[in-house]
Parts: C-alpha cells; sequence; structure tokens
C-alpha cells in the first residue's frame, strides 16, 4: 500500500513541476496539427487517386 500512496506523492510533485501551455500556444499547436493533418490526407487522396488512375490505364491496355 505504501508503494501506491508514493506512487502518487511523486506524480503530483512531478506535476506542480510541469511548464503547462498557454491557451495561445495550445490553439496555435493545434492548429497547426490540424493543418498538417489536412495537408497530408488530401496529399495521400491525391495519390492514390493518380496511381488507381495510372493502373486503370494499363489494366485496360492489356485488355
Amino acid at each position: 500500500m505504501g508503494r501506491i500512496v508514493g506512487f502518487f506523492s511523486e506524480t503530483a510533485r512531478e506535476l506542480k513541476k510541469t511548464s503547462w501551455p498557454t491557451k495561445k500556444d495550445l490553439v496555435r499547436s493545434s492548429l497547426v496539427v490540424l493543418a498538417g493533418t489536412v495537408f497530408i490526407g488530401a496529399y495521400v487522396a491525391v495519390v492514390d487517386f493518380s496511381l488507381f488512375q495510372v493502373a486503370s490505364l494499363l489494366l485496360d491496355m492489356v485488355r
């Protein structure tokens, strides 16, 4: 039981040392992550569509 109490005691002590971001920093970071996700998703969609078209073209040439 003492180990569990010690764990939570140390955890609370470490959380007090933590430097939390401001609301402005948090919003900015979230927007960067969201924009990156949208950009990468769009890139993957374009590449997927392009490769599908190339594969379809090649398959039509074989038939």
